[in-house]
């Protein structure tokens, strides 16, 4: 007999906080008015989130709270003063990303309670077991794994698993995502997504939605999902309407408490007003997940005429004062989105009033809210308690600890990575400190680093683990870079922190700049699994690299950032170049089954090498793994670097205008 799993429900707003509940919620999650991935919701204030929690708990409710994006060093102080709410208010878990808050979280407030959030991008078993040695409860796994994956991760890792049953879907893995802020500084990852996979691109074939995935929708496999483990069921859409979460909420407390009833709750879901639906990875079929559409809502109908003031509409169901509506053009961004506020039956059409300009005729109309209850819009605060100070030692204890870095002025260093082998006769390993070989999977099992060249240079060649390793592949790596250790190399390079647990003892782990050493108290996570060296992100703006204070990571001065990196196959050829509405390029790279976009040009930091020696930082990274080998590209790279020039044409991504 399995335990029925939790149903997880948002709540971006107080409405929607009330809808979860009425609507059959075991859980909701909520996040506060900064440091969530989806700032852009209204979100909750303090004595907001204060009040939530006490009343939830009254119904039996438990309220997660969603602190989910990387912190900058300068809002370390903040962070504490939050954690110090947080801890006060007994929420029952806080969900994070960032290994400083984890850090934070774990040595100044211990008893808050820890789940890992799908931006950590756990993806098998190991990932799973690794939160669970690190003292989180709970583990939010990617979106993109199949039935045989999640049954193998419930099956091998003793921690609960929760995982995404329904809402929309991020084209890039677990919502990782560079596009948002190489097009502007807006960071997904600072929860800010400017959502560039909802926007047309333009290739030899015309303008296309290349990226915009359906909604994701579990409601068949709830049976299957229970059976197989998973812990709790989550719910997308803190940024969507309270009709949408009621009506979500009544659908899948249905089929969990009643599975022969989901044919009838599925039909409660069509109105959520989403994008059309997928199974996605769950269901072992992707063929459905790309829409070449990226509107919302229920399409109803189209527009027959229109006058000064009045849009004369078709529509199945018919409509009335208080719908909300949206009007647009197939393959245009433009849109028109209004309520209701007068209609008139015309024989078969209805007359909305609206002065709206920019519609047409045969524009379709979609559905997308219809108000069936009224939720409240205040929650009692009467009962909200002061909150006590924090205590002033506690926030300079916090700064004496991550002030404690080691100060000695090393030598410049440089760090190269290639994709290839093809590049080992371009280049000549006395100029560079480090060679990272990150490896299609087919070129590391042919790996012999027996090879005389390979033992003779053995200290600088680092081998790079990938960012996604799927569970079936864990052996295979496990096996490879054990025998690797074998043979002398002590050098590797992980993209994830749980890829500790396939690395041999007595080598030297670095970590690249997948795992994010955004902050500080993140470094000290690093240090205290023993990490020899470290990548700053790529997103970095160089205030935020001034205003901590390590100086040791390796900082990114040429690359071509992984803008998109995604699971989900599209219909572009390998290497095919296409344009946004800006007509900047882009690249579509396949490697190892996964879909890589990068921007035509490379990213240059080069030019501000005089800047980082002024501040203290002497390390440098150069990736060059997107390049054609040539003989001359990476001298030319170290040259320009000694004499702080940039090489044209580039970008400085987020360096200059700074990451929001």
């Amino acid at each position: 007999m399995h335990n029925k799993p939790e149903l997880l429900l948002p709540a971006g707003k107080v409405e929607s906080f009330f809808a979860a509940i009425e609507g059959g919620a075991d859980a909701v999650y909520l996040g506060l008015r900064k440091f969530n991935a989806r700032n852009r919701a209204t979100n909750l204030s303090f004595k907001q989130i204060q009040a939530a929690v006490k009343l939830a708990k009254s119904k039996n409710v438990k309220v997660y709270i969603v602190l989910n994006t990387v912190v900058k060093n300068s809002e370390i102080k903040e962070i504490v003063e939050v954690l110090h709410f947080l801890n006060f208010i007994n929420a029952d878990a806080l969900i994070i990303q960032d290994w400083g808050v984890y850090y934070l979280a774990k040595k100044y407030f211990p008893n808050l309670p820890l789940h890992a959030s799908t931006q950590m991008g756990n993806h098998n078993s190991h990932g799973a077991s690794y939160c669970k040695e690190k003292g989180f409860e709970r583990v939010v796994v990617a979106r993109e794994l199949t039935i045989p994956e999640v049954t193998e991760i419930c099956k091998k890792s003793n921690i609960e698993i929760e995982l995404f049953i329904h809402g929309a879907l991020c084209y890039s893995f677990s919502g990782m995502c560079l596009f948002s802020s190489y097009l502007g500084g807006s960071g997904a990852n600072r929860g800010l997504c400017a959502q560039p996979c909802r926007r047309s691109f333009s290739n030899k074939k015309g303008d296309h939605f290349l990226f915009s995935l359906n909604d994701n929708q579990q409601l068949e496999l709830i049976p299957e999902l229970e059976k197989i483990g998973v812990a709790s069921l989550k719910v997308e859409g803190r940024m969507k309407s309270e009709d949408y979460v009621y009506q979500v909420a009544k659908a899948y407390r249905m089929a969990i408490d009643s599975p022969q009833q989901i044919p009838e709750a599925s039909k409660l879901l069509d109105f959520d007003f989403g994008r059309p639906k997928t199974g996605y990875f769950l269901s072992g079929d992707v063929s459905d997940a790309l829409s070449g559409d990226t509107a919302t809502g229920k399409l109803i109908g189209k527009v027959i005429a229109v006058t000064a003031d009045t849009i004369l509409i078709e529509a199945n169901p018919g409509l009335q004062v208080g719908f909300r509506i949206r009007i647009y053009s197939p393959g245009e961004e433009n849109r028109v989105t209004f309520k209701i506020k007068e209609v008139h039956k015309q024989g078969d059409y209805y007359a909305v009033f609206s002065d709206e300009n920019k519609v047409k005729p045969d524009d379709l109309v979609f559905l997308t809210a219809i108000k069936e209850k009224k939720f409240p819009s205040k929650i009692d605060e009467s009962s909200v308690k002061k909150v006590p100070f924090i205590k002033r030692n506690l926030v300079e204890k916090v700064f004496a600890d991550l002030n404690q870095w080691p100060s000695s002025k090393k030598a410049d260093e440089v760090y190269v990575r290639i994709a290839s082998m093809s590049w080992m006769r371009k280049i000549y390993l006395n100029d560079i400190n480090g060679l990272y070989l990150n490896l299609p999977q087919q070129e590391f099992k042919d790996f012999d680093a027996k090879v005389p060249f390979i033992q003779k240079n053995k200290q600088k060649i680092f081998i790079e683990l990938p960012r996604f390793i799927a569970e079936k592949s864990l052996g295979f790596y496990e096996q490879k870079i054990k025998g690797l250790a074998n043979a002398g190399i002590s050098n590797f390079v992980i993209s994830h922190l749980s890829q500790l647990k396939i690395i041999p003892k007595g080598v030297r782990v670095h970590t690249n700049e997948n795992v994010y050493a955004y902050n500080d108290a993140a470094i000290k996570t690093l240090k205290s699994e023993e990490v020899i060296n470290f990548t700053y992100p790529l997103e970095n703006d160089f205030e935020n690299l001034s205003v901590g204070k390590n100086r040791d990571g390796l900082v990114p001065v040429y690359f071509y950032p992984e803008l998109f990196f995604s699971r989900m196959p599209i219909e572009l050829d390998k290497e095919a170049i296409f344009k946004d509405r800006d007509k900047s390029e882009f690249k579509h790279i396949k490697k190892d089954g996964l879909t890589i976009i990068v921007p035509g040009i490379p990213v240059s930091l080069l030019q501000f090498k005089k800047q980082f020696s002024e501040k203290g930082f002497s390390r440098f990274f150069i990736d060059i793994s997107y390049d054609s080998p040539s003989k001359h590209l990476l001298k030319k790279l170290i040259n320009r670097l000694i004499h702080s020039e940039q090489v044209q044409p580039s970008t400085s991504f987020n360096f200059k205008i700074g990451l929001k």
